[in-house]
């Protein structure tokens, strides 16, 4: 069964479901590929069907951020209102794990909402699940350490991978987390020595 089948607002509306089909282009990508940079204009949305996104913030001071994930079934609800007014991207999308994407143009997403209740029923609960997702960011940011945020972050790309050993290097870390490669090298051993993880080549394993 498509991805798309399973998704409870379309499951509701077969006509819906037809529609995303027939006015929407599935691409595929690999892990790294850019899908959408910041100060693009946005002509169409991505709807995951395989795989994983993650959605970044650059600072203009170069600093970056992660700011939340976008797995099957879901799409990036900054796409959605940077499109509908014609604003370009305040965010980049960076494929995290091997991915298919079936794009959407802003025409037939303003159409949908025009017609179909259970699209606007979509939008509103990717909305509640990214306003949750970045109050969490925010909470973790101001009142945790940064520790915590690193393994929090493991365990996190652990779950959406499915897999203990990460292909990740300190640099990428220190980058989602909006922090220095030298900060996280150092966690990194704490939580080695503490039995935690096993650091390799441009590798972790979590225990």
């Amino acid at each position: 069964m498509d991805v798309l089948d399973q998704i409870e607002e379309f499951r509701y509306s077969p006509q819906l479901r037809e529609m995303l089909y027939a006015n929407s282009i599935q691409k595929t990508y690999n892990a790294g590929h850019v899908i959408l940079s910041e100060h693009a204009y946005i002509r169409s949305i991505p709807i995951v069907t395989k795989g994983t996104l993650k959605v970044i913030r650059t600072e203009e001071d170069g600093r970056e951020i992660l700011l939340y994930y976008i797995k099957a079934g879901e799409s990036c609800i900054m796409s959605f209102l940077g499109g509908l007014h014609n604003e370009t991207s305040k965010v980049r999308a960076e494929v995290e794990e091997d991915a298919e994407i079936r794009f959407l143009p802003m025409e037939k997403v303003s159409l949908f909402i025009r017609e179909y209740p259970q699209w606007l029923d979509y939008i509103f609960r990717l909305y509640h699940k990214r306003f949750e997702e970045l109050l969490d960011m925010v909470n973790a940011i101001a009142f945790k350490k940064v520790d915590e945020r690193l393994l929090t972050l493991l365990r996190k790309k652990k779950e959406l991978s499915g897999n203990n050993m990460l292909s990740i290097t300190h640099e990428q870390l220190a980058n989602e987390l909006g922090t220095a490669r030298v900060v996280v090298s150092r966690l990194l051993k704490q939580l080695e020595d503490d039995g935690t993880v096993k650091l390799g080549r441009n590798k972790i394993v979590l225990v």
